[in-house]
């Protein structure tokens, strides 16, 4: 009875060390600088960036990538790897993330985006949550 309730213990304190919250990536947002107040017609389309892909240190392993995004999120051909920063802008909302939903960005098929602000999750799908392109059901 004691073996049995010694490893129901320890299976219990194994379990709720996995349980703890992740640190995240990005400090929290008090002020409005990371909103945009420029209408999308107005943002200029970004540059695309050098070929010289970008080795960057993700969740513990180096990933290469081929473009890092920086502030103003609204305008751009994406294409390969992206990493989205910190340091990004976007459009304030009110009850659903659809900063994305005026603008102009085209996400390639097979395009792996890397967010700063979700803990450094890749998405394999694009940004259709915050586009409204896909409505929640």
């Amino acid at each position: 009875m004691k073996i049995q309730f010694s490893m129901f213990l320890i299976m219990a304190l194994l379990f709720l060390a996995g349980c703890r919250a992740e640190k995240s990536t990005c400090p929290l947002v008090e002020t409005t600088e990371n909103y945009l107040t420029i209408p999308p017609e107005f943002l200029p389309t970004p540059a695309a960036t050098s070929s010289t892909p970008i080795i960057m240190k993700i969740r513990g392993r180096n990933v290469t990538v081929d473009e890092i995004v920086e502030g103003p999120l609204c305008n751009g051909t994406w294409i390969g790897t992206i990493y989205v920063t910190c340091n990004v802008q976007v459009y304030p909302w009110v009850d659903k993330p659809l900063f994305l939903k005026d603008c102009n960005l085209s996400i390639a098929p097979d395009t792996v985006v890397y967010v700063a602000f979700h803990n450094d999750t890749a998405y394999y799908k694009g940004c259709s949550c915050h586009t409204g392109e896909l409505e929640e059901q």
